[in-house]
């Protein structure tokens, strides 16, 4: 199975003991991006048997070994010898006590990037727990009472928690775990160096949690004028049966809405009026009752296409996983899907790649190998002596991977600033350009975080004049415009390439360029919606997960993208257009669903009352709280659960609080975690501790207390980058640093030294 590979990762080698989700996922993105990636099973092949293997294992090679022997072990020292990267995620301990640890191969070969993504850190007290998804997810909280929103993730917590089968913590961790490497792989070039990275699944939940738990000592903002539930952000059974999701999230999207579809008399009544729609009750009640009578005369598809496209309103069809994969032309337009034969499951459907890349895309190098299929190949590779390797540098260059990196950020609101707090958090420096007229910034301290803020307003020559000046010499640009308004506006790639040849241009969109819907508007649910989501939260009907799974998502994915493009282009490639979008993030937040194949039964745990996969992997009440509890080999090891039924199990915990049954499971090697508050977890101990919780001051503002980097690198790690002040708090620095004159600029208001409306947007998070 040698062939040359193409793509940003071409010519690198890759070890993947990685089983179950987070390892297997995290290496075939680098497989993806070109790499060579052997993959290491067990005898009987992976632990995990599912569909999913199909997407996780397509273009790695296979080598079957028993850990556990020496012969095979030495084996798997040989094959870490030859490695640039190796990729476990194993308990903290466990390879160490098979001679693989990092310790030992790096300093058998100094390059070697060695990634580890155990469920909790090596230095987490938690670190022996089998660290399942389920005990994860609980530990951080991620487990939502009913009635959580974005604005209120408290929700009713007379109520019972809900359980999610969207893996959360695996995927992100691989997310992270990606652009952690490539940040090692630019580090690496120019030390010679290899490192240690961590990223463990529960430190990983921060990047998706990070600005839902902010907290703050700032002015405390009036609350966003609404009452009751607002009918144009709402979801509406159409003609055909099916849903659709309606987002009329700005004030022009509905009167845009509104003036195309709704009889003058709708309108006369206040429906175009965005202020009495989110204030006034008998209205919303009207227009719930007019909005579902208008959905229901043409099916979901219909209203789609013809809201976004007539009006430039947003909506989405509302759509069950399967149909993502099997049905959407826009999935396999946009490469979110992409069809592969399996050599176990024939012909599939398939999770295809997150984010695109113009000039090193990644593709598939051959569909999955049956297990130990490459074995003669491997190892006579093996056999081919190799030079000895450089020896380590005497000392370590602690400069970030990407200093001296220049960004240039005009992306709003929460993917796209996403991007660009990643990169500062690896050292580059980044500039964010906010506009006059921008509102949502309720997560600015988190989202800008390490940036220098400025306002300019870049519909005026004069504003574009410094624009230009500001972009000369930039590595990277970001933003996240509907397709074609950037080029309207002199922001297009082919503008900026004119100046900076070897550019980096990096677009977020809530579908993706390409396809029928690369063209709309969108925000969180939209991306939501087509893909899968909402049904298997909401069951028959769709249900909006108040996290921004996608917009987090995304913005890793295009970091990740972005990093790839640098390394391409440190290593002699070309500057290049990358992008992610929301769709093409919750397709790969959702892999154990993204196989589709003739006969596959589509069983996960949905809907608002679901609480695990069965009576040993699920959530359940103590007599004060809630616990998760996996335990793949049932509970008989432990007399008094011995034989219990679910039924009997549900009512035995409630009878002792829910940590003396943790503790106990925990003893007799069960995975369990109480559920873990949201509000209560910035003030852990442990959290603190390991620089998740992370409190600083803010000019202008004061403090802040957020989440910090997750992902963990030996030589080079990620810091807490600079705090931001408020938007356009660096205005004058900066312009005064590009030689222009900033009273002059601001006294014309082509440039503002701060919004004066900032104070209504913090103070959300106490």
């Amino acid at each position: 199975m040698t062939e040359q590979r193409t793509g940003a990762l071409a010519g690198l080698r890759v070890v993947d003991f990685g089983q179950y989700l987070a390892g297997p996922l995290l290496s075939v993105l680098l497989a993806d991006a070109g790499a060579d990636v052997v993959r290491v099973d067990p005898p009987t092949g992976p632990r995990w048997r599912h569909p999913a293997n199909a997407m996780l294992q397509r273009g790695k090679r296979s080598i079957a070994l028993d850990l556990r022997e020496d012969g095979d072990r030495d084996i798997a020292r040989r094959l870490v010898e030859r490695a640039d990267i190796v990729v476990e995620n194993f308990r903290p301990g466990v390879m160490d006590r098979l001679g693989l640890g990092a310790h030992s191969a790096l300093a058998a070969t100094p390059r070697l990037l060695y990634c580890s993504l155990p469920g909790f850190g090596a230095d987490d007290p938690r670190h022996d727990l089998p660290a399942w998804e389920g005990v994860v997810s609980a530990a951080a909280g991620l487990y939502l009472y009913p009635g959580c929103t974005p604005a209120n993730l408290i929700g009713d917590r007379s109520g019972e928690p809900i359980y999610s089968a969207i893996p959360l913590a695996s995927s992100y961790a691989a997310f992270i775990a990606a652009h952690s490497i490539v940040a090692g792989l630019i580090a690496r070039e120019r030390t010679g160096a290899g490192q240690r990275i961590e990223v463990p699944l529960f430190d990983a939940c921060f990047e998706l949690i990070g600005s839902s738990v902010m907290q703050s000592d700032g002015p405390r903002a009036a609350a966003p004028p609404m009452v009751g539930a607002p009918p144009q952000l709402a979801r509406y059974r159409c003609g055909d049966g099916r849903w659709l999701e309606l987002c009329l999230f700005q004030d022009t999207h509905l009167r845009w809405f509104a003036e195309t579809f709704l009889p003058p008399e709708y309108i006369e009544d206040g429906m175009a009026d965005a202020g009495r729609m989110f204030t006034d009750p008998a209205l919303q009640q009207r227009a719930f009752q007019r909005y579902s009578e208008l959905f229901a005369t043409r099916s979901a598809r219909d209203w789609e296409i013809a809201i976004n496209e007539e009006s430039g309103a947003s909506a989405a069809l509302c759509q069950t996983s399967e149909e993502w994969l099997t049905i959407d032309e826009h999935a396999r337009d946009s490469g979110a899907v992409i069809e592969l034969d399996d050599p176990e499951y024939g012909h599939t459907a398939q999770a295809g790649f997150p984010i695109r890349m113009s000039g090193t895309p990644p593709t598939v190098g051959f569909p999955r190998r049956p297990l130990d299929a490459d074995r003669t190949e491997i190892l006579t590779e093996l056999d081919t002596p190799i030079s000895a390797p450089a020896a380590a540098p005497a000392a370590v260059d602690p400069v970030p991977p990407l200093a001296g990196i220049r960004v240039l950020d005009v992306a709003q609101v929460l993917a796209g600033p996403t991007i660009s707090r990643i990169l500062a958090e690896y050292g580059a420096d980044v500039i964010k350009i906010h506009s006059f007229i921008d509102r949502q910034l309720a997560m600015h301290l988190y989202t800008n975080s390490g940036k220098r803020s400025i306002m300019l307003d870049l519909k005026t020559p004069d504003g574009m004049a410094v624009f230009n000046r500001l972009s000369d010499g930039i590595d990277v640009f970001t933003q996240n415009f509907t397709r074609g308004v950037a080029d309207r506006i002199g922001l297009g790639e082919a503008t900026l390439r004119e100046r900076n040849p070897e550019l980096i241009y990096t677009s977020i969109s809530a579908f993706g360029y390409e396809g029928y819907r690369g063209g709309w508007r969108g925000r969180e649910q939209l991306g939501q919606g087509p893909t899968g989501m909402q049904l298997r939260l909401g069951d028959e009907e769709p249900v909006m997960a108040p996290y921004p799974y996608n917009d987090y998502g995304s913005g890793n994915l295009a970091a990740y993208a972005t990093m790839l493009a640098l390394y391409h282009r440190i290593r002699g490639g070309a500057g290049q257009n990358v992008q992610s979008s929301l769709c093409h993030s919750a397709t790969f937040l959702q892999i154990p669903y993204m196989v589709a194949h003739a006969g596959r039964t589509w069983d996960e745990p949905s809907g608002q009352t679901a609480k695990g996969w069965g009576p040993f992997d699920r959530l359940y009440q103590g007599a004060d709280r809630w616990f998760y509890l996996c335990a793949p080999d049932g509970l008989d090891s432990i007399a008094e659960l011995a034989g219990n039924t679910e039924t009997e199990l549900a009512e035995h915990f409630r009878t002792r609080p829910a940590q003396d049954w943790v503790d106990l499971l925990n003893a007799a090697g069960v995975g369990a975690h109480v559920l873990t508050d949201q509000p209560d977890l910035m003030d852990d101990e442990v959290v603190r501790a390991r620089g998740l919780s992370i409190e600083r001051e803010h000019r202008g503002f004061g403090r802040a207390r957020m989440a910090g980097p997750s992902q963990r690198l030996s030589v080079t790690p990620p810091r807490p980058t600079r705090p931001v002040g408020p938007p356009g708090s660096d205005t004058r620095a900066v312009l005064d640093e590009f030689g222009f004159d900033s009273a002059d600029l601001i006294a014309r208001d082509v440039a503002r030294d701060g919004l004066p409306q900032y104070t209504t947007f913090v103070g959300m998070f106490r």
